[in-house]
């Protein structure tokens, strides 16, 4: 392992990056009951689309085979994503199904459009054949060296302040409010303390430098509740399970269920459906790449000093990673689920020192395993896990010294791309906004010149984009 993963190389150890994926595993482990959810309501629930009532359903509870197969799908995906993004481009990333084009999905292409979910899952495979083109024929590595310096830190820093108004939600520290968008929880709530305890044992160990210190936040939080729950009677949100084992439900439901006569029937409309694969790229895209740069930038790991690219070119160890990202979302459509993406919870893992592929390789043994173990994943709470989250949001809005705020014109660029992120709860529409004024005041003090081509394409794009959402 120490040769293949090159762990000498990168300071590493086989001990860190154990810790890593697990850290990183942890994070991101929602996502195995929240994506079966999401897609339940686009109809793959056996009964048709329901919105708001699948609310209702909860997959203990539910036997519906259509269900139980998205959960698989959704397991075997990232299982097989992030172990492509370990093996072939040697990087500690980790894919699983995208929030926000799991809600894209549903929300859009199946409750507005009237797609059906198997139409939609045809979409879902194209946007990964086209990604996997614009890969191979390094449009994807143009449009990462195309992006200036201070667009990259502010994507970084943005991700960072995203990531922890998640963090900050999930633990119920903030809540939405009708007149003021966002406001302080209810800090009497049980659950709410939790997560602030979660914060300051954490905050403590980050302090102390303790090795494994998020892992450990997180252990040392849930064991808390549990404490709290049982001892206590008090109801701090924690599943606890009556069994460890049990068999995976079957895949067949989901397994090669693609529908690309629905999708370009003329019922459907070609326009509408090319306005929905081009929508799909654009955002899987621009997500996967602002994770790239922003966890990346923490690290050095995608410098050039570290992968001697030719001259001009984008190191080629993220070329093959963002080959991986493309690869996964075909993969996953195939088997049943939304968009496969790179997650920025990766970062958890970065902050805990993985720095190879050893990392997701770990991670994807941990989504192989709860395949068999889902009765005991529901243990661990949001409120230990949303620490960790605020955590790297801290480690990771550091980029934002990189950006020089005395030029104005690199300022309003970078701080739209850095705003723009939490507050519209999208990687995405950050790195619009930032692509689109940085284009803007570029031409208008003269300086055109300057701007990369590639710039003003997706300038255009974003445009043409925002335009059709009014």
């Amino acid at each position: 392992m120490r040769d293949y993963f090159e762990l000498r190389e990168n300071n590493t150890s086989v001990r860190t990056e154990v810790i890593a994926g697990i850290t990183t595993f942890i994070t991101m482990a929602y996502i195995i009951f929240v994506n079966p959810l999401i897609l339940s309501m686009a109809g793959m629930n056996g009964k048709g689309a329901l919105g708001s009532e699948v609310g209702k359903l909860g997959l203990n509870a539910s036997n519906d085979p259509i269900i139980g197969a998205v959960f698989v799908a959704t397991i075997l995906s990232a299982v097989i994503g992030t172990l492509i993004m370990g093996l072939v481009a040697n990087v500690p990333f980790a894919q699983a199904a995208g929030m926000g084009m799991n809600a894209f999905f549903t929300y859009y292409v199946v409750l507005t459009a009237k797609y059906s979910w198997k139409a939609a899952l045809a979409a879902v495979f194209i946007c990964g054949l086209i990604n996997i083109c614009i890969t191979v024929t390094k449009v994807r590595i143009m449009i990462v060296n195309a992006i200036p310096d201070s667009i990259k830190n502010a994507i970084g820093a943005g991700i960072g302040l995203f990531i922890a108004i998640i963090g900050l939600k999930e633990a119920g520290i903030i809540k939405s409010s009708a007149d003021t968008l966002v406001t302080f929880g209810n800090i009497k709530d049980p659950t709410v303390l939790l997560a602030l305890f979660g914060l300051a044992v954490t905050g403590i160990l980050m302090v102390r430098k303790v090795r494994g210190s998020i892992l450990l936040g997180i252990i040392i939080t849930t064991i808390a509740g549990v404490i709290v729950q049982l001892g206590f009677g008090i109801d701090m949100k924690i599943f606890m399970p009556t069994k460890v084992f049990s068999a995976p439900p079957s895949l067949a439901p989901t397994f090669f269920k693609l529908d690309f006569g629905e999708l370009f029937s003329v019922k459907t409309g070609i326009m509408t459906t090319l306005t929905i694969i081009l929508s799909f790229s654009l955002v899987d895209t621009f997500d996967t790449i602002g994770t790239f740069i922003g966890t990346g930038a923490k690290t050095g790991m995608f410098d050039e000093k570290n992968d001697k690219p030719k001259k001009g070119m984008f190191p080629r160890k993220i070329d093959k990673a963002l080959f991986a990202d493309a690869t996964a979302t075909s993969i996953g459509a195939l088997l049943g689920t939304s968009n496969v993406t790179t997650y920025v919870e990766s970062a958890a893992g970065i902050s805990e020192g993985g720095r190879t592929g050893l990392t997701s390789v770990i991670v994807a043994i941990c989504f192989l395993l709860t395949l068999f173990i889902s009765p005991v994943i529901g243990i661990v709470p949001a409120q230990a896990t949303a620490p960790a989250l605020i955590i790297v949001g801290v480690l990771m809005i550091g980029a934002v010294t990189n950006i020089n705020f005395d030029d104005f014109e690199e300022a309003l660029p970078a701080f739209l791309t850095l705003v723009m992120m939490p507050f519209t709860y999208s990687i995405a529409n950050g790195i619009a906004a930032g692509f689109i004024f940085y284009t803007l005041i570029k031409i208008v003090t003269g300086k055109a010149k300057k701007v990369h081509p590639i710039m003003y394409i997706f300038t255009i794009l974003f445009i043409i984009k925002f335009a059709m959402q009014v």
